[in-house]
């Protein structure tokens, strides 16, 4: 777990920003829910023979001897919402989230315990339309950030009955090689077989090449509805990756699949995954209801848009519109009413109240950012007075009375947006 700091936090703002707004232009409100919730929503909800619910929960005992996990995920948390407060009885819901999740896994580049994710997720959403509306969302999200190397990869998991046809039939064939496969993909025959498609050991990838396709499994009605998704993100000319091993690791999902990677961290790396899950409202006790949904990883995409100084980490927006200097009592006895009176007017005020030298001033004036800084020493405080020095155009500087200079700042931003 990191504490994120103030320098590389404006990454974390931009990304934010960035999805808000994309959220806002497709009609998706934001929901929030606890950090804490019941452990059985999370085993009800993701499945006991996940890896996540098995090996990766923070779960604990409260004082009431109720077992309580932290969130590892925020789908279940938001269907549990939508069914707790019958949002489901109002019509399909568009829904975002962003906040802290927790697993216990090893730490690596992009990967922490405490983690952060932002999430979109669709409920009574059926057609194949939807999935395709879904992962556009995430894909002009990601270029929107200037995430470069893009592609997607997308399988159909089929319908419920389709998984269990083909179950019967994976289950059959890994019993047969069961030597040949890895422990962890042995221990995985029984409780999760699917999962045993995701292994990332060479030695079972190269076994799997023999295994039965799920394609093999899919009913009439599956293939065609996997044939629109496809056709739908080829209208909107986002490049396909079929991948019939993608089976993604939690135990809700049915139908379409899908991860976004980038090639921007060396290995293709996965900044976006999600699919559609029609049954998870009804295993936690709400209605029948379709949905899909996805979820990206914050700290894999700061990492990212880091190493290729994206525009992010200097965004404008996060740099002061004025500095105040200023030395001598009847000075620094005029700096906190003029960056009120700015700061109620809109305009982002920054002030130095170390009583250092001017120069030293200076230097923070400019580190900060500010297009402007305003200088009040004993002279000026007497006269009423700031001098504004432009520290970006270097243009000359001006007197103007300290009463004047917050009109004069929205006048020159005007002008400058026009």
């Amino acid at each position: 777990m990191v504490d994120l700091l103030p320098g590389p936090i404006a990454i974390w703002q931009h990304i934010e920003a960035v999805a808000r707004e994309h959220f806002r232009r497709a009609a998706v409100q934001e929901i929030r829910t606890p950090l804490l919730e019941v452990t059985e929503l999370f085993a009800r909800g993701i499945g006991e023979a996940t890896d996540v619910v098995g090996k990766e929960m923070y779960t604990f005992l409260d004082r009431g001897e109720r077992s309580c996990t932290l969130r590892p995920e925020g789908t279940a948390s938001v269907v549990r919402a939508a069914i707790q407060h019958g949002l489901l009885s109002q019509g399909p819901q568009r829904l975002w989230y962003s906040g802290p999740m927790f697993r216990y896994e090893r730490p690596q580049a992009g990967r922490q315990r405490q983690f952060h994710q932002i999430g979109l997720e669709l409920l009574g959403f059926a057609e194949a339309r939807s999935d395709v509306e879904a992962i556009a969302i995430a894909w002009d999200l990601l270029a929107a950030l200037g995430v470069g190397g893009l592609a997607l990869e997308l399988n159909t998991l089929g319908s419920p009955e389709d998984r269990i046809r083909y179950r019967e039939r994976l289950v059959s064939w890994l019993e047969a090689h069961r030597e040949g496969l890895d422990p962890d993909s042995q221990a995985r025959i029984q409780s999760n077989p699917l999962r045993v498609l995701d292994s990332k050991v060479p030695e079972t990838q190269a076994l799997l090449a023999d295994a039965p396709a799920l394609a093999e499994s899919l009913s009439a009605d599956s293939r065609a509805r996997f044939e629109r998704v496809q056709a739908g993100l080829a209208s909107l000319a986002i490049p396909v990756q079929l991948n019939p091993r993608l089976v993604r690791g939690l135990d809700y999902y049915s139908h379409t699949a899908f991860e976004i990677t980038s090639n921007q961290l060396g290995a293709q790396a996965t900044v976006c995954g999600g699919g559609r899950y029609d049954g998870l409202v009804q295993q936690l006790a709400g209605p029948p209801t379709p949905a899909i949904g996805w979820a990206l990883g914050l700290e894999r995409l700061v990492l990212l848009l880091a190493q290729h100084q994206s525009a992010a980490a200097a965004d404008p927006g996060l740099s002061p519109d004025l500095y105040v200097v200023s030395r001598g009592e009847a000075a620094e006895a005029l700096v906190l009413p003029l960056a009120r009176q700015g700061r109620l007017a809109g305009l982002a005020v920054e002030c130095d109240a170390s009583g250092a030298a001017f120069a030293k001033q200076f230097k923070r004036a400019d580190r900060s950012g500010a297009r402007f800084a305003a200088v009040i020493g004993d002279a000026e405080a007497q006269a009423g007075e700031v001098v504004l020095k432009d520290l970006r155009d270097h243009q000359a500087e001006r007197r103007l009375p300290i009463t004047e200079l917050v009109d004069w700042l929205l006048r020159e931003r005007h002008a400058g947006s026009a």
